[in-house]
């Protein structure tokens, strides 16, 4: 435990709700209840109010704008981390980080904060991206990111990236949820499908890589082999987005799955939906640099089929194994699904799930605390 309290910045472009956002949160939290400051310095957005709730303090600047003028926030950045005699700042994103690397250069060394960054995906490779490997203390979200850093940048051998995993929150991703009975009633009021059918679910939002083609053809295939399968497209659509949009509805009219298959755009009750759910998928083209559905699926203990890449890879074979399908292989994926839905033997993810907010909160702070030597 650490005998004095750190000053923690945490800098990235906004506070605007995603995955990166809510982990700027949740360390918030964890840093005021173990009696730490917190500091974030973002642009706008609608999680500032969540910062403040949790005892940080929100600095407002906008470093996530490219634009020449973005450089005139580098001597603020200074005063910022001299006024706040801030111990560790941690950048979370590509051009806050550039940002944070010119300020502290501009600094006396004995005054330097630790320089924390996190890669939270696999960044296309440049210079440009290079600036997250060039942190005192790098941190990847799963082993999939790390092995791409060293794959694809001359990272020292002196240099450890540590691997810690996002989660999901324990008290609400749990075996024992169920959704409420107004839930259930208006979900029921919501949908026409059989209520003895199967539902298989992917969620993510339309866009190619995220395997919406392969889904469509997996509900097809798994009817045809006599199984009442009722698949659910859970994720919204932008508008740039919207030929590959008319080209999922061309595939559902040309397999006769019209009546078989819903898509049911951005929702809040996603949480709700994957627990009545038979079965999850991911079917990503490309790796996914974590895969948090896949988590909230399996914590849920509804079982997951997904493609062995990336983080989803890591994430089955600790959690649910059988359910492990090479990229690419759908028929594959058929053949699991069939043997799932009409297995009578229990197949279960494995519990309890070690991908949790605390157990990313609590690895992070004892970094934190190990790179200061907090006495």
């Amino acid at each position: 435990m650490c005998k004095r309290s750190l000053n923690v910045l945490q800098i990235l472009p906004n506070l605007n709700v995603g995955g990166v956002e809510r982990g700027t949160v949740q360390m918030t939290a964890a840093l005021v209840d173990r009696g730490h400051k917190a500091f974030v310095i973002s642009g706008t957005g609608p999680l500032v109010k969540d910062i403040k709730q949790a005892g940080g303090k929100h600095l407002p600047l906008k470093v996530g704008q490219k634009n020449p003028f973005t450089l005139f926030l580098i001597p603020k950045l200074v005063r910022l981390f001299m006024k706040h005699n801030i111990n560790i700042v941690h950048s979370r994103s590509r051009l806050p980080a550039w940002l944070t690397m010119a300020a502290l250069k501009l600094m006396p060394k004995n005054k330097r904060p630790v320089w924390f960054t996190t890669i939270h995906g696999p960044y296309s490779v440049s210079l440009y991206s290079s600036i997250m490997n060039r942190g005192d203390q790098v941190i990847a979200v799963s082993n999939f990111i790390r092995d791409y850093v060293h794959d694809h940048y001359s990272v020292p051998k002196n240099k450890k990236i540590t691997v810690i995993h996002r989660g999901v929150e324990e008290n609400e991703y749990k075996t024992t949820f169920a959704p409420s009975e107004s839930w259930t009633n208006n979900w029921k009021n919501f949908t026409d499908y059989p209520s003895e059918a199967k539902i298989l679910t992917l969620p993510g939002r339309i866009t190619r890589w995220k395997g919406q083609l392969e889904f469509i053809k997996l509900v097809h295939q798994v009817r045809s082999h006599g199984i009442d399968a009722y698949g659910l497209i859970v994720g919204g659509v932008e508008n740039k987005y919207s030929n590959y949009y008319k080209e999922l509805m061309h595939l559902v009219k040309t397999l006769n799955v019209e009546n078989n298959i819903s898509f049911l755009g951005t929702r809040k009750d996603l949480k709700e939906i994957l627990s009545i759910s038979d079965c999850a998928y991911s079917l990503t083209s490309k790796p996914e640099a974590f895969g948090r559905t896949t988590v909230e699926a399996l914590s849920l203990g509804t079982p997951v089929i997904g493609y062995g890449h990336g983080g989803t890879s890591e994430i089955l074979k600790t959690m649910f194994p059988w359910g492990l399908v090479p990229p690419r292989d759908l028929n594959k994926a058929v053949a699991l699904t069939k043997a799932l839905l009409t297995n009578t033997s229990d197949i279960a993810p494995i519990q309890p799930n070690p991908y949790t907010v605390s157990e990313m909160q609590k690895k992070t702070i004892a970094l934190y605390e190990k790179v200061k030597k907090c006495h």
